[in-house]
């Protein structure tokens, strides 16, 4: 055998170990680089609407990473409470949570100005606010001082004003009134003479049924209709003053988000912002629909509140408002920069939207 060949040989056989231990080594590094994500919710496994939209961004996550982020999703009460999940992923627990920050308001008044507040933004004006306007920085500096990092991944549009067992003519019938109605809004209807009650999705009808509350409100037609409040509240109001829109947060431990490269939170926030439109997008798609349902097969009253009733809803609004702003410096800088673009982006949208939606209805019969 010639001096070459065997060279060859030699340099082909080291070759072939070289490539088998880099396979060897290979798998090992990649299942290494690849980033672990549980995930907790406050919404109940397949619930239509919230519930089957965290379950797409759970499962839209390692797709879109192309397998680098893994996800762990646990519905409410699966891993912790649906009221659990903030603390579960600030103490790091958990890497991520979904839910409505306004449940966290006895935190903190200022999280509910990340998913609605009273006589607030449209989804339209508060995405405006929060990618253009300032309002992720706020979002940053107060999710940040409790140790989280929020995007939003889901939002609703305008709601319903909720299911009652008795017709509200006026402010008045609210008095003593058991409503399950979190965030701001609750407070509001407690300067009213109602009695507010926080409870998860996965509760309400039992507690509906049951008579432990007299009132809900959830989300509108299409979220509504799954959980049957038709079967223990006759009367549907409309609009809902408490929630006119917003978002939904996908929260994470900030430490865990620090650890990530600049793709991969790429990947997260590109993932959270397709599910935010898309959850929307579905709400607009079903509402009418679903209300159709409600009403035709069901029997349900739909009732818009009076004037009267909106302008009482108005009035203690202002009042918990300045309470809110008295809570501490960050409420009142919150609190302020929203309202002050609520005024500016509101604005432009009566002469535009708001405008034309109304024209064309009135032209078209609708």
């Amino acid at each position: 055998m010639s001096m070459d060949r065997r060279k060859f040989i030699k340099g082909a056989a080291a070759g072939g170990a070289a490539v088998a231990a880099a396979s060897t080594v290979s798998a090992p590094a990649i299942a290494q680089g690849r980033k672990e994500m549980v995930i907790v919710s406050s919404w109940g496994r397949d619930f239509p609407g919230l519930g089957l939209s965290a379950q797409r961004l759970a499962a839209r996550i390692p797709e879109l990473s192309d397998g680098r982020i893994t996800t762990q999703y646990f519905a409410a009460g699966e891993r912790v409470g649906a009221f659990d999940v903030f603390d579960e992923v600030a103490s790091g627990n958990s890497q991520a949570y979904i839910s409505a920050d306004y449940y966290w308001k006895g935190k903190h008044p200022g999280f509910a100005y990340f998913t609605s507040v009273p006589f607030g933004m449209t989804t339209v004006e508060w995405n405006a606010w929060i990618k253009f306007k300032g309002g992720q920085e706020l979002w940053d500096e107060i999710a940040g001082s409790y140790g989280l990092k929020s995007i939003t991944c889901g939002a609703t549009g305008t709601q319903m004003g909720g299911w009652f067992n008795k017709e509200i003519e006026s402010a008045d019938d609210l008095k003593g009134l058991k409503m399950r109605i979190p965030g701001l809004g609750g407070d509001v209807m407690a300067r009213l003479g109602a009695s507010p009650v926080s409870l998860p999705g996965g509760q309400i009808y039992e507690n509906l049924v049951s008579g432990a509350i007299d009132a809900t409100e959830w989300v509108g037609p299409y979220n509504d209709y799954f959980l049957k409040f038709y079967e223990a509240a006759k009367y549907y109001y409309y609009p809902g003053f408490h929630e006119p829109g917003g978002g939904i947060a996908f929260a994470m431990n900030a430490s865990w988000w620090g650890s990530l490269s600049k793709y991969e939170q790429a990947v997260i926030t590109a993932a959270c912002f397709e599910e935010h439109a898309a959850q929307y997008e579905e709400a607009q798609a079903n509402n009418g629909a679903y209300l159709a349902r409600l009403i035709n097969d069901h029997g349900v009253e739909l009732r818009q509140f009076s004037d009267d009733t909106f302008d009482s809803f108005g009035e203690a609004s202002a009042e918990m408002y300045e309470e809110v702003r008295d809570h501490s410096g960050l409420a009142k800088k919150i609190n302020d920069h929203y309202q002050s673009t609520l005024r500016e982006l509101g604005g432009w949208q009566k002469i535009a939207e708001v405008a034309f939606s109304m024209q064309r209805n009135r032209v078209l019969g609708i």
